[in-house]
């Protein structure tokens, strides 16, 4: 079938009117010649400062120590946050959010809210060597540090929704109270935002931020993570709590219920898997949207490439901007120390 150079309807452009033809006089290819100007017409950025690298901080490691489910992710012994953090930030890596491995667990996860806890150490050695130039995200949840894996108090086997609110709020004082810029509660607890909140404009802690896990799904994708952090629930699971994947309006309600109570940011995790949630999420609030590259798509996409199934650097980059692309103003991801130097490389 020929392509004509037919004239298409009238656009209105504002203060003007003009006829748009086709080809051969609209080529879009001028636009693709080159990486400069495939740069400089592109839509969608990733920069590292959009980033923001987990980091899994182990009380009793004493040495660094590879996770076997996700090639390339370490945990940290305490004595060598630092030095990650450095690393990081000289591949222009500037934001970090502290998962806790603590050495005793107990049915009320008393080393969450523990002055002395891991989580908060590692945030007070981050700060004292950094500043302000580190922008620390704590995640504020209980399930690391109770003996059975739950995010909540249990009461017969079940969450209490009511009474796991005192405790999470007691862990989000104690993460601002080490230094924490932003507290980031991922129990999927209703009322969590709210009584977090109150329990650190309270304290004083007005200008500490909430960094909400609004729309966190149940997903078969956490489990590299859960076995990196030693958090699988010993009975049971979360779906009571965590949302459920067939469902997006109900994620719009849990991100509206979260601005509402005071989330300075609110979160879609899974990354991937969650493209249409969101999406919708940013065209409907008008709000800053993170979203969590899990430690499943992580793997995947780590394995793939170093099996040669994929170019992984190309992988990579392509996955972190269609979440971009999708509406994302901060990624959390394991690829953040990478993602500099991907993108100084010329692309294909």
């Amino acid at each position: 079938m020929a392509i004509t150079n037919a004239k298409c309807p009238q656009v209105d452009n504002g203060a003007m009117s003009e006829r748009v033809y086709g080809y051969p006089i609209l080529r879009p290819r001028r636009l693709r010649r080159s990486e400069n100007v495939r740069r400089l017409v592109s839509e969608t950025d990733l920069d590292p400062s959009k980033l923001i690298m987990p980091l899994f901080v182990r009380e009793s490691a004493q040495k660094k120590e590879e996770i076997p489910e996700m090639p390339g992710v370490y945990r940290l012994p305490l004595e060598q946050v630092v030095r990650e953090v450095e690393v990081a930030a000289e591949e222009g890596v500037n934001s970090f959010i502290v998962f806790g491995i603590p050495s005793y667990k107990d049915e009320l996860g008393t080393g969450a809210y523990a002055r002395e806890g891991v989580v908060q150490k590692a945030i007070a050695l981050i700060k004292q060597s950094f500043g302000d130039h580190a922008v620390v995200f704590a995640d504020t949840c209980l399930c690391e540090y109770t003996s059975h894996g739950h995010c909540g108090f249990v009461v017969g086997g079940v969450v209490d929704n009511d009474r796991s609110l005192e405790l999470l709020s007691k862990v989000a004082v104690s993460q601002a109270e080490a230094g924490a810029d932003f507290v980031s509660p991922s129990a999927m607890m209703d009322g969590q935002v709210k009584a977090i909140r109150e329990a650190l404009d309270k304290e004083g802690f007005r200008d500490t931020g909430i960094l909400a896990y609004s729309a966190k799904y149940a997903s078969s994708f956490y489990g590299p993570f859960r076995s990196a952090a030693q958090s699988a629930p010993k009975y049971g699971d979360r779906r009571g709590y965590q949302m459920d994947a067939r469902n997006v309006r109900e994620a719009l309600k849990e991100v509206e219920l979260d601005i509402r109570e005071g989330a300075d940011i609110v979160m879609v995790k899974p990354a991937m898997p969650y493209l249409d949630v969101l999406s919708e999420v940013r065209r409907r609030f008008n709000h800053p949207v993170a979203a969590y590259q899990v430690s499943g798509e992580y793997t995947m996409l780590r394995l793939a490439g170093r099996q040669g199934y994929v170019d992984e650097r190309l992988a990579i980059l392509e996955s972190l901007t269609s979440i971009r692309r999708a509406g994302a103003d901060l990624i959390i991801t394991y690829f953040a120390p990478e993602v500099s130097s991907f993108i100084q490389e010329p692309g294909d």
